[in-house]
């Protein structure tokens, strides 16, 4: 499980591809709107190197896609909200801000040494981001996202620290501003 955005009104959502990894391989993509809809979707495409994906869905009527901003504009100290169903509880916002930029990731989709890892250039922010947090919008004061939501560090027993990362949504859509 995880979150995601509408970036599109064609039914287009932005995630993690660790979020879908599962339904690469055939399995069904439920997607359950903060209304409480629920609709069937379909993997359009993903990157793994990126911890990226896109998936489609159909018959859901109007869609709102979130405002994108530019993430090349942001500043260390800049107020930021994550956004997604962390821990399974949708809906849910948590506010921090941006810690750091450009910093370097790994994103690893699970302990099999084949498994796909990714790299990230990523937003670093004190936003908390939790399980389920994954593939959500991070946005700025303007409500524009500037981030998706994909790792955290962990100590110990996979403690969350209190450190979150974003991929920056201008090396998400490659290039600033797509689609505002």
């Amino acid at each position: 499980t995880g979150s995601g955005f509408v970036i599109d009104g064609e039914g287009r959502i932005l995630t993690n591809n660790h979020v879908i990894t599962e339904t690469a391989n055939g399995s069904r993509i439920r997607v359950v709107f903060s209304d409480g809809r629920r609709h069937n979707a379909v993997l359009v495409g993903r990157s793994p190197s990126y911890d990226l994906a896109v998936i489609k869905v159909n018959g859901a009527g109007s869609l709102s896609p979130l405002e994108l901003g530019d993430s090349d504009q942001i500043q260390i100290g800049e107020s930021v909200i994550a956004v997604g169903s962390p821990l399974g509880l949708p809906g849910t916002v948590t506010q921090g801000i941006i810690s750091a930029q450009h910093r370097p990731v790994m994103v690893a989709e699970g302990a099999d040494a084949d498994s796909p890892t990714a790299y990230i250039n990523a937003i670093q922010t004190d936003a908390p981001i939790n399980p389920g947090n994954s593939g959500g919008p991070l946005v700025d004061a303007g409500a524009r996202v500037i981030g998706i939501n994909s790792a955290i560090l962990t100590f110990a027993a996979s403690r969350n620290i209190g450190l979150g990362f974003a991929i920056p949504i201008n090396q998400a859509t490659g290039s600033p501003r797509l689609g505002s």
